[in-house]
């Protein structure tokens, strides 16, 4: 006997699948995995899968439900930002992707914020309703417009759970939310207390912390209350409102002694490292590639990947947290295609502000964000419940954009 063996994003099994880049597409792909472990943990209406989507920034991305009635958003996951907002008006351009918009008159549960409410903080003119502005990192990228509360639909192994969170009403967005990045909206997982996981620890529905795993083929999974495991890694949060580690040691070939700070963002494509930190680590990396080098934007150290290039003497990279816990980097490249050639880059790009840990470096991992202790962990993991995923996988793409959404205030543009 034999049976063919399909990848469930291969073209056979996607021809059973409802259009790409709709809604149903990615409740579909969710459906078909299993469902929260039997953990007892709490994801949202249409499950706790998270997919990494190349043509709008390589950011991680998921869906919710808002309202009643239930309305779907593919929304990106961002923990360098607290506020959750979604389109209500504007155009945005998202190729082969839905882009819904919010109405607050459509929805029987939806509440506008007043200005005496404690999570408004910016000043009324002229109007009961609160409104917010957030400024982000990404050039002129920012969204503005009021607060409203209304339902979001999640669920346990075994029960719906409706909790009312509040939410930006996007009136006004600009620079990357038009085309390529978050153009359906934005899940800010911050620290606030307007942020949403904020929200569903203060009213019981959770504990005070949640994981996001980011696996190897770009699917992932979010869990909310998840406090990991009694083996995991972890390093403290240095105190203020985000998710600021300290690393103490790169190894790259050698270890090199350097002390920094970072943020672990999942809304940032790539990771940015100021110097001295940039050109210590791209310096080493360059010293110890055997391939011939070919810079390329926005990465300034690539190679090629000719048919006679040493790829598999790529050299590794780990980091050593405060504490002591290792970190390995199990994907620091990544592959470039064009037509005629195939080059790989060290994904990190050279920063004048912040250090920040992008979701790339996060990938095979289930990293916690455990706001109860205050630290972060992390295990190897491939989102699968099977572990041990060692492979480097080389995956061409076409030249990715350096997305940098995270780092917003809901209250006071940065």
């Amino acid at each position: 006997f034999s049976f063919k063996m399909h990848h469930r994003f291969s073209d056979p099994v996607k021809e059973w699948l409802p259009a790409k880049g709709s809604f149903e597409y990615y409740s579909e792909l969710a459906r078909r995995d299993r469902f929260l472990r039997g953990r007892k943990l709490l994801a949202f209406s249409d499950g706790n899968s998270t997919f990494r989507i190349s043509s709008l920034g390589f950011l991680h991305y998921t869906t919710v439900q808002l309202g009643t009635p239930g309305m779907k958003f593919m929304v990106a996951l961002d923990t360098g930002s607290d506020l959750f907002w979604v389109p209500c008006e504007g155009t945005a351009y998202a190729p082969d992707f839905e882009v819904s918009k919010y109405d607050p008159e459509g929805s029987s549960t939806s509440k506008r914020v007043s200005c005496n409410n404690s999570l408004c903080r910016n000043r009324c003119m002229g109007s009961n309703n609160c409104p917010y502005m957030v400024s982000y990192v990404s050039a002129e990228t920012s969204t503005s417009g009021i607060l409203v509360e209304d339902v979001l639909h999640l669920k346990t192994e075994d029960e719906l759970v409706e909790a009312y969170v509040t939410f930006g009403c996007g009136q006004v967005q600009s620079g990357s939310f038009l085309d390529v990045a978050a153009p359906n909206g934005l899940f800010g997982l911050g620290m606030e207390k307007i942020s949403v996981p904020s929200i569903l620890s203060r009213e019981g529905f959770t504990a005070d912390s949640f994981s996001m795993c980011f696996g190897h083929d770009g699917v992932g999974r979010i869990n909310f209350g998840d406090k990991g495991s009694p083996d995991q890694e972890e390093t403290p949060f240095n105190v203020n409102p985000t998710y600021n580690i300290s690393v103490t040691q790169i190894r790259v070939g050698t270890d090199m002694d350097i002390d920094f700070t970072a943020l672990f963002d999942s809304g940032t494509s790539f990771t940015y490292l100021g110097d001295p930190t940039y050109t210590r680590l791209s310096e080493s990396f360059n010293s110890l590639a055997r391939d011939k080098r070919d810079p390329r934007i926005p990465f300034e150290y690539c190679y090629d990947m000719s048919s006679d290039a040493n790829a598999s003497f790529i050299p590794s990279l780990s980091l050593t947290m405060k504490g002591g816990s290792q970190f390995a980097v199990y994907d620091p490249i990544i592959v470039i295609s064009t037509q005629s050639e195939l080059v790989y880059c060290l994904a990190v790009v050279k920063s004048t502000q912040l250090n920040i840990i992008g979701q790339n470096y996060m990938t095979g991992y289930n990293v916690v964000f455990d706001r109860e202790k205050f630290v972060l962990g992390w295990k190897k993991f491939d989102c699968y419940d099977v572990e041990n995923h060692t492979s480097l996988p080389f995956k061409p793409n076409s030249t990715p954009p350096a997305v940098a959404v995270g780092l917003g205030h809901h209250s006071t543009p940065e």
